[in-house]
């Protein structure tokens, strides 16, 4: 097969790949993109977008489920309702295969060259490529390294069978009577509450002593009260050690040192995630490494000359828009345009119920830093906007240097929040002072309104609490 010469190969089109190959077309840079499976990478086939499809469906069979029998304080009253899964499930695939094709697109219309296959260096100008018609090899003057992640399998519950990951999990056909859930972080509670409220009896399994262990405990607290509202039973400090003989409950080690047993239809191992390092020649070229991923400056330079690697490859966190970021950064500067991106401001967000939003720094981490610093919280329980929506659990933080009033963090917990992440990201970029965020008219009546109160909390005159 003919050899293919291009100035700029991005290896993975997921989201930091494809953002990369496209703004890199939009500059006029000769540009191929090499991907085995669909566009879009694990987010948009089997992560972000899936499972926020399949949490707003769970989200809204339970909210008419709560109106059986006049129950509702609305008012409204309806029968039983039913959940055709497999239904729900041909939805959600019908969204992912429409972001498939304008993914497809957006590549095509900006003049990149798209070769579906598994790429493997050769050298550090060279791949090839095992397509469905042979091998395709492809020498580029730079390689941009974007394989992504994957998730962790436990070597005493390999994957196969009734021990899934969330992946499988986005694909059930019904839902499962029993769901063990492994791991009480952002991925196992988003999923393990999505399946509780269509009706299965979750039980989550923690080794540490909470859940949601990487944000602080005040900020989790609606989510725990939540989890118990919702019938799921969280095991604290507990250790999964396997699967029963029978195939039909997890195998634990409770927090005292006995030895229990978990009935479990189905088991979802969600301990995280790892980089994709192997199967694509890393041991052909020669990169320096930080820890499991690849090591990159602060404009994603590899080790090697002409060699970068963008997203979850390079580490935490691994977050779709922070791949994003640097995929447009790293075509720029193959462009020969001047570009470096400033990480204070990564907002996460965790689609729980509620929901979290972080950005910046928690209040622990700018005490850390040294100095005084302000606090301010506004509940949503006093926020006209979350009581029509039957939303007053949480609230909206924002953490401040006490000196300059420069805001160096913010949170929220509540129901929809994740909407306000743009807000948060936007202040902490631009260098927000609080009262910055106090003199902006918020609209009312709106969830943000939370977020002007909160600064107008920490400057000591809180209008509306």
């Amino acid at each position: 097969m003919k050899e293919i010469s291009c100035k700029l190969l991005v290896i993975g089109a997921g989201p930091g790949g494809y953002i990369c190959a496209i703004r890199a077309g939009q500059l006029g840079v000769d540009t191929v993109i090499v991907e085995a499976g669909k566009p879009g990478g694990t987010c948009l086939n089997v992560g972000c977008i899936p499972s926020k499809a399949l949490i707003h469906a769970a989200e809204e069979f339970e909210k008419v489920s709560h109106m059986q029998g006049g129950k509702s304080p609305l008012g409204i009253s309806v029968t039983a309702p039913t959940l055709d899964l497999a239904k729900t499930i041909a939805w959600k695939d019908g969204i992912v295969s429409r972001l498939n094709s304008g993914v497809a697109g957006l590549l095509k219309k900006a003049g990149v060259k798209t070769v579906h296959g598994w790429a493997s260096f050769r050298d550090g100008k060279t791949v090839a490529v095992e397509t469905e018609t042979g091998s395709q090899v492809i020498r580029a003057e730079t390689i941009v390294i974007a394989t992504g992640s994957a998730p962790v399998e436990l070597p005493f519950l390999p994957f196969g069978g009734s021990v899934i990951s969330s992946t499988e999990a986005l694909a059930f056909s019904e839902v499962p009577k029993k769901l063990a859930v492994v791991g009480g972080g952002y991925i196992g509670l988003e999923l393990g509450m999505a399946f509780a409220k269509m009706g299965a009896k979750v039980t989550v399994v923690e080794a540490l002593p909470r859940v949601l262990a990487q944000y602080d405990a005040e900020l989790t607290r609606p989510v725990v009260k939540r989890l118990n509202a919702l019938g799921i039973e969280v095991m604290l400090g507990a250790k999964a050690k396997g699967q029963s003989t029978k195939g039909d409950a997890l195998l634990i080690e409770t927090s005292d040192g006995k030895s229990a047993k978990v009935a479990a239809d189905k088991i979802l191992v969600t301990v995280g995630r790892k980089p994709v390092t192997e199967g694509w020649g890393l041991d052909q070229i020669d990169l320096d490494m930080a820890g499991k991923f690849i090591r990159i400056d602060d404009q994603c330079r590899t080790s090697m000359r002409g060699i970068f690697a963008i997203g979850d490859v390079t580490g935490e966190p691994m977050l779709a828009h922070r791949a994003m970021a640097q995929g447009e950064m790293v075509a720029e500067i193959v462009a020969g345009h001047k570009r470096s991106w400033d990480k204070r401001s990564i907002p996460a967000v965790c689609f729980t119920d509620p929901e979290l939003v972080t950005a910046g720094l928690s209040p622990e981490e700018a005490k850390a830093l040294g100095g005084e610093i302000k606090i301010g919280l506004f509940p949503f329980a006093a926020n006209g906007r979350a009581m029509t929506k039957l939303g007053e659990d949480g609230f909206v933080r924002v953490v401040a240097r006490a000196d300059n009033h420069l805001v160096l963090g913010i949170q929220a917990v509540g129901q929809g929040v994740s909407e306000l992440a743009a807000a948060f990201g936007l202040a902490l970029e631009m260098g927000a002072r609080l009262e910055d965020i106090a003199g902006t008219i918020h609209a009312h009546p709106t969830q943000g309104e939370g977020f002007q109160e909160a600064a107008l909390k920490a400057l000591g005159h809180a209008l509306h609490v």
